[in-house]
């Protein structure tokens, strides 16, 4: 029997739709299996970040600044009368007491100047005598008494001059200090005015620094220091002076500290590394080098949230020791990420590894 072509093709046709049918119902959904595995391989992706817990804990709020040493007060000490220097008995670098003499000018003619207002002085006192004498037997009267006394005086006065003046040959140390630097020679003339060379006051010695507009609410007078110089000593002292008024070009205040120097033994000129204190502040140590930048470029620190997502805060340095800084800025107790935080960004979802697990 023959078989109609068209009973044909349609007999095909619809064995071909059974079979696509059969093959596609019961075929595996790989769909569903490929998205599993991208998220199992996904979770086995994520990126392991090493954390510690930190906790805050009160702190004193310490400002680090530099500053230079400086003497207490210098002085060019200066002669006050004329004459040519004929001794200098100071050495200098040597330490001198108030009072020490410095340099000796000539004496000249100050001496016979002062002798002569001695002897002008006894003959006024004869004058006076006889002249009293003279008065109480009504030989002389009451006003030339009065003007003899006048002349005494005066006579008196003539040698306190003469002396102050004969003393003056005489420069003397104004305070105690070091003989810093003799500027007359022997020989030298010196007039009113000029040299004989420096003093300088280093006890206390003054180690000045610069405040900003937001430190200087903080510190007040009185308040401690810790100070190391570069020449090695470590020091303690006190703010004894912060300037009302800022410097128009920098916006700072000028604060001095005062160390105890009673030996002389430290100089002026010394750059030092100074420590402030203002109180205390809730803070975490953490380690130097975990500091980061932000986008912005904003000084921070990253750490974990409580679905192991990564967060990053600003910090404020308020002191730093052996253990590392500390700063205020994070939240009381966190989870700090102290290896690969330079990996990750904000937001992303972490495997984290706590330190002493490693």
């Amino acid at each position: 029997m023959k078989i109609n072509k068209s009973y044909l093709i349609a007999g095909l046709l619809l064995l071909a739709i059974i079979v696509w049918f059969m093959f596609n119902y019961f075929k595996p959904d790989t769909a569903q299996d490929e998205t599993e595995a991208a998220s199992q391989a996904q979770e086995a992706a994520l990126p392991a970040v090493v954390y510690r817990d930190a906790v805050a804990v009160s702190h004193p709020r310490a400002f680090s600044l530099f500053g230079q040493t400086e003497a207490s007060r210098e002085v060019n000490v200066k002669a006050q009368t004329a004459g040519p220097v004929v001794s200098t008995p100071a050495r200098e670098g040597a330490q001198v007491n108030r009072g020490a003499l410095l340099c000796r000018q000539d004496v000249d003619a100050r001496e016979s100047v002062l002798d002569q207002a001695k002897a002008n002085l006894r003959a006024v006192e004869v004058d006076l005598k006889a002249a009293r004498i003279l008065a109480e037997k009504g030989y002389q009267s009451a006003t030339r008494v009065t003007a003899i006394e006048a002349q005494l005086d005066g006579a008196r006065a003539a040698i306190a001059q003469a002396q102050i003046e004969l003393d003056n040959v005489n420069i003397r140390a104004p305070f105690s200090g070091i003989w810093e630097r003799q500027a007359a020679e022997l020989g030298d003339y010196l007039a009113p005015g000029q040299s004989c060379g420096l003093l300088v006051d280093l006890s206390p010695l003054i180690v000045r620094v610069d405040l900003s507009e937001t430190q200087v609410g903080a510190i007040k007078p009185g308040q401690e220091a810790k100070l190391t110089l570069a020449t090695g000593e470590s020091l303690t002292g006190a703010v004894q002076l912060i300037e009302s008024k800022a410097n128009p070009m920098t916006r700072t205040f000028s604060a001095e500290i005062a160390v105890d120097n009673s030996d002389m033994s430290l100089k002026a000129g010394v750059t030092a590394d100074v420590k402030l204190f203002s109180g205390d502040v809730l803070a975490q140590q953490i380690p130097s080098r975990i500091l980061t930048l932000s986008d912005t470029g904003i000084v921070g620190v990253r750490y974990l949230n409580s679905d192991d997502s990564v967060a990053f805060t600003p910090v404020t340095v308020i002191d730093e020791d052996d253990g590392g800084v500390w700063v205020t800025g994070l939240p009381e107790r966190t989870r700090i990420i102290i290896k690969g935080q330079d990996y990750v960004s904000t937001g992303t979802i972490v495997d984290p590894v706590r330190e002493d697990a490693q």
